[in-house]
């Protein structure tokens, strides 16, 4: 009796690892939404997902802004030009920048799941074109 119930919860672990989705976030200088972008700047994932920043072009990093991270989740900054894997446990909306094009609007917004701490995260104060992006992007959390 014991052994059935072994396999269904190993079963169980397999399908929740195989569903898992990567997203590829391109690092440009120049995209879609103009200068200094994050291509897409929005993603909508599940939890186990996956988010792979690509340093498509040179001089970009990866870094979380502060109060905008779901409970239980800490806080990364990255080396310039180098690939970063985030996967994506917690529920809720992750806000990441590029450190030295913070001002210019290098910005992105990943929604896990429920976007449990969408209020903190929209209270959270930008400066120059980050401001006016970000809105937009928290504008597509549903």
């Amino acid at each position: 009796m014991m052994k059935p119930l072994i396999l269904t919860a190993a079963l169980a672990l397999v399908g929740t690892a195989a569903a898992a989705e990567t997203h590829e976030v391109k690092m440009l200088n120049r995209g879609a939404e103009g200068a200094m972008v994050f291509e897409p700047a929005y993603i909508n994932a599940a939890p186990g997902d996956i988010v792979r920043f690509l340093p498509t072009d040179k001089g970009h990093n990866v870094e979380s802004i502060d109060g905008m991270l779901p409970d239980g989740v800490d806080s990364f900054r990255t080396k310039f030009d180098e690939e970063f894997e985030l996967t994506v446990d917690e529920q809720g909306v992750y806000g990441i920048k590029c450190t030295p094009h913070y001002a210019m609007g290098m910005v992105a917004v990943i929604q896990v799941g429920d976007a449990a701490n969408l209020d903190e995260a929209s209270a959270v104060k930008h400066r120059g074109k980050a401001k006016s992006r970000m809105a937009d992007l928290v504008a597509q959390v549903r």
